[in-house]
């Protein structure tokens, strides 16, 4: 076992991280705790974390939906319907600095592991609970990103105005509470240092929800505006969306009026950058279906690569509709290394680089998303030794 107080260099070293969650949104947060040089342990049931079987695409026989959200922790297996396994997860809570779980609300009380009974032996434990729906009068509904995407209005707004509502292609609320739940942590151990104190950090995938939608939150809480579908249009802001060329669509996100009127200049038109109906971005929201047809012409003369190199040469935002390969391959044009391996030999996993970066502390990738209890026996010894 690492001595956690050696750490790894990283903003976070030093500090012990209890991982109780499973599936995506708190495994997301611990894997960033991780990253940023937290010691991880990540408690799973005999049967493992669920996306250990998720698959379809697998790296050998892993499932690479666990691999993607799992490095740099070490796995022991604890079953709590057992007393000596509660024993152990006890002990771990309360040498931890940081408890991450995600079980429904009111679960962790069943095995002793609830704020209340942890933070009487550990007061200055950071505890993260992450569910669907809250604590309170939605603790007894199962949180899956997909039924937040439906019961949140996301889906309402996802798809063809005349077509059927639909998800978004990735679990994007699992996403945004486990980023959410990193950034409750990070203050509450800021509060920490100036109190000594812990604190209970909640999360729900609905409230992350409602907070990340928006602009969509606000036409409704604000204006009393129902949002619905556009397809790829946006309500507030035009050209905002892709946009046919000579070969293949392109992304025109003129998102401004100086940019609107550098849009015309690329495109040989200047003049309609003073056109009343396009002057100021409300009036091309006002006049989309007009405007629309122009820019569609005059983009009819090239293809999508040929004006992407033009219109960000010109300070317009524009780029081609990608596959995820795509994404990578420009990624590695832009010098951002989106690929970063992990471990060595026949255990190096190619991993998808943490988005930080730090001019002192580097984030730090030492351990491949670990196998089923694969540190069980040496987690067990050192928690069994005088702390």
């Amino acid at each position: 076992m690492v001595d956690v107080a050696e750490g790894s260099g990283g903003p976070l070293s030093g500090l012990l991280v209890a991982d109780f969650s499973r599936v995506l949104a708190g495994p997301y947060a611990t894997m960033l705790l991780a990253d940023l040089g937290a010691e991880v342990i990540k408690v799973e049931s005999p049967q493992g974390d669920e996306t250990r079987t998720w698959m379809p695409p697998t790296r050998g026989e892993t499932s690479t939906y666990y691999l993607g959200i799992n490095r740099g922790k070490r796995s022991i297996a604890l079953d709590l319907r057992d007393e000596a396994d509660v024993a152990v997860a006890r002990e771990l809570a309360r040498r931890a600095d940081i408890l991450i779980e995600n079980l429904r609300p009111g679960g962790m009380g069943k095995y002793g592991l609830d704020y209340a009974s942890v933070s009487a032996d550990n007061p200055g434990l950071v505890y993260a609970s992450i569910s669907g729906f809250g604590s309170t009068g939605g603790g007894h509904v199962p949180g899956y990103d997909l039924m937040v995407q439906a019961v949140s209005g996301l889906m309402s707004l996802t798809g063809a105005p005349d077509g059927p509502p639909f998800r978004a292609g990735i679990s994007i609320f699992d996403v945004m509470a486990g980023k959410d739940a990193l950034i409750g942590i990070l203050a509450a151990l800021r509060h920490r240092d100036a109190t000594g104190r812990g604190q209970h950090v909640e999360l729900s995938l609905l409230a992350s929800a409602m907070s990340g939608m928006v602009n969509q939150s606000s036409a409704y809480a604000a204006g009393g505006v129902v949002p619905t579908r556009m397809g790829n249009a946006h309500p507030s802001v035009v050209p905002y969306e892709p946009l046919p060329t000579a070969d293949n669509d392109l992304i025109v996100a003129a998102a401004n009026d100086g940019q609107f009127r550098k849009l015309c200049g690329v495109l040989g038109m200047p003049e309609l950058a003073d056109d009343p109906r396009f002057v100021r971005n409300a009036d091309r929201t006002e006049h989309r279906d007009e405007l629309k047809p122009i820019l569609i012409e005059a983009l009819s003369a090239k293809g999508a690569d040929e004006w992407f190199d033009l219109l960000v040469a010109a300070g317009v935002p524009a780029g081609p509709i990608n596959s995820v390969a795509g994404g990578f391959a420009i990624a590695e044009r832009f010098g951002l290394d989106p690929v970063v391996p992990v471990g060595e030999g026949d255990r190096e996993v190619p991993t998808t680089r943490n988005p930080i970066r730090f001019s002192d502390t580097p984030v730090s990738y030492e351990l491949p998303p670990p196998e089923l209890d694969e540190h069980g026996d040496e987690i067990r010894k050192w928690l069994s030794t005088d702390a």
